[in-house]
């Protein structure tokens, strides 16, 4: 009975959770083992509570006498018993000291930029002659590329998930089982193969390592014991940069970390908007709220008013932009802002003309543009720049100042000119103000920074501008690229006509508007003749639509008449 329970147990690891494990408690308190014999007691596991838990109480309560050959213990030997929790122990601490050195050898490959983790990304494969270098996975990197395109096209992860479902497209997993690689080698499924999902797509729009940079020390554990890996926040991360082939460029990999952070969805329309998250109220700051909806007929739209009366009337089509102050009152704009109400179509108008004029001036006129652009920054960061100087040596001498100031603290204390608690009390003080001055030094440096590289920016939108050939239509990818915020004020009808200011701002370059010629006599006249149209609109408009609202104010009174009769009858 025990040589059986010897070799039907004998494959034991350090782990409490493996299934032979279980099924010899199991058996022990079936009753069916009398004696457990293993070669030590690291056999039995290196976490001494467990051990010292199964061998000294319940081994002990269930009647199984325990062996453990090369440290001699028998449980039926009292003597033997001794310095079982003290093996227990350097048992354990065997296992500390081996978690200690695997932790710090990946430390040290980690600072060393070479890649931890076992397997390449999706998109990559690992280098035959080099296991630390991956190579492109050129099948697998034309679906990453496509991701991110479709990403800057403004569709979203979930959309996308359902487009390279539909297209027959393998998930990543399935994709590296196939291949024997991946977390799940050779574990293919068939089934759900193409199953791809919104959060696949979002990880995959997440890693900088498509950059071509190596990411190490995403997760971390705190103890050799925790089964799950924490996700260790990007700061801790460490990045090396360039160290294989990128998949995707740099603008083209922030560019769509910016467009996640907006939620695009469709409504009765159909479509999601492209405008969403950059059209700004330019008087309070809150954003545009986007309302649209297809039109409707006069019959649809007959209701009875609170009086109840029979009342209705026509919804035409509509696209449109108001202010969401205005809208819902904002609890942070405590001044009801006004509609600021403007159509989505001549904001896309004004996008492509902006767009098509700002990129003919760049190119045609590129040292004059590029004088402007700097000398528009200059003049923007002047005073900012200025600001943050003064705030920095201001910062600095003070930082001096207490220095000295903890010195002569500590001398007096020293001398015993103070008190302790006093020093103590001010030194705490001194070095709490030191702490956040320390911070705020280092957080006005790298404003300044930030501040001294905006002129480079500029090559990024000379960059963009070569990339598009053709401005005949204003396409969701040209708005995500070339825009960056919008600004809508309330219109103005001081002058008899409706004049509303739009200003667009642009990535790399901000605010900038195109010289424009002077106007010909011809384009003058073309323009009075186009101000004298719309004026006639506007006029026949206004009758019109007092004519529809007579002729349905007769509508409704004939069919409240009808109803009285039928009533009557």
């Amino acid at each position: 009975m025990i040589f059986q329970c010897f070799q039907k147990y004998r494959y034991l690891t350090s782990a409490f959770e493996r299934p032979d494990w279980k099924r010899l408690i199991a058996d022990i308190e079936a009753g069916e083992i009398e004696c457990v014999i293993a070669k030590d007691m690291s056999r039995i596991g290196r976490d001494y509570l467990q051990v010292g838990f199964y061998t000294e109480v319940m081994f002990r309560e269930k009647g199984v006498r325990f062996i453990a050959i090369a440290n001699g213990v028998d449980s039926q030997v009292q003597n033997s018993n001794e310095f079982a929790p003290f093996l227990n122990i350097m048992n354990e601490w065997y296992l500390r000291d081996c978690s200690r050195k695997v932790k710090s050898a990946y430390r040290v490959k980690g600072m060393a930029g070479k890649h931890l983790a076992n397997n390449s990304v999706y998109g990559y494969k690992k280098d035959p002659a080099d296991k630390d270098h991956w190579l492109i996975d050129e099948e697998a990197a034309d679906v990453v590329r496509r991701i991110f395109r479709l990403t800057v096209e403004g569709v979203g992860p979930y959309d996308i998930a359902r487009i390279l479902h539909d297209e027959k497209i393998e998930r990543p997993s399935h994709y590296l089982a196939k291949r024997g690689r991946g977390v799940y080698q050779n574990r293919v499924d068939e089934g759900l193969a193409y199953m791809w999902n919104g959060e696949t797509v979002r990880k995959i729009l997440s890693r900088p390592e498509y950059m071509g940079h190596t990411v190490n020390f995403r997760t971390t554990k705190e103890n050799y014991k925790d089964k799950q890996r924490k996700i260790n926040s990007p700061e801790d991360w460490v990045i090396f940069e360039n160290t294989q082939e990128a998949i995707v460029d740099e603008r083209t990999w922030h560019l769509a970390q910016s467009l996640r952070h907006y939620v695009r969805r469709t409504d009765t329309i159909g479509e999601a908007n492209p405008l969403t998250g950059l059209m700004y109220c330019a008087d309070c700051g809150a954003k545009m709220y986007n309302h649209r909806h297809k039109g409707g007929t006069y019959e649809q739209e007959l209701y009875r008013d609170k009086n109840g009366n029979l009342t209705g009337k026509c919804r035409p089509d509509l696209n449109i932009y108001t202010c969401s102050g205005y809208c819902k009152k904002l609890a942070d704009h405590p001044k009801k802002c006004t509609q600021h109400f403007i159509r989505t179509a001549v904001v896309r108008e004004l996008l492509l003309e902006a767009i098509r004029s700002v990129s003919k001036y760049a190119i045609e006129n590129e040292k004059e543009f590029v004088k402007k652009v700097r000398e528009t920054l200059s003049l923007k960061q002047q005073s900012a720049v200025k600001a943050l100087q003064s705030q920095l040596r201001r910062e600095q001498k003070r930082c001096q100042e207490l220095d000295s100031l903890i010195k002569k603290l500590y001398e007096d204390y020293a001398l015993g000119k103070m008190p302790e608690k006093r020093y103590e009390l001010l030194s705490a003080e001194y070095e709490q103000e030191q702490a956040g001055l320390v911070e705020s030094i280092a957080k006005v440096q790298a404003e300044l920074a930030v501040y001294d590289a905006e002129s480079d920016k500029l090559t990024g939108f000379m960059a963009l501008v070569s990339k598009y050939t053709d401005f005949s239509e204003l396409t969701t990818p040209m708005i995500n690229e070339f825009i960056d915020k919008i600004l809508v004020h309330e219109a103005d009808k001081s002058s008899g006509e409706r004049v509303q200011e739009v200003e667009i701002y642009f990535k790399f370059i901000g605010k900038f508007e195109a010289p424009q010629p002077e106007p010909t006599p011809e384009e003058l006249a073309a323009a009075e003749k186009e101000r004298q149209r719309r004026a006639k609109n506007r006029e026949y408009q206004r009758r019109s639509e007092e004519r529809r609202e007579q002729r349905l104010l007769q509508e409704l009174a004939e069919q409240e008449k009808q109803n009285q009769i039928q009533t009557g009858n």
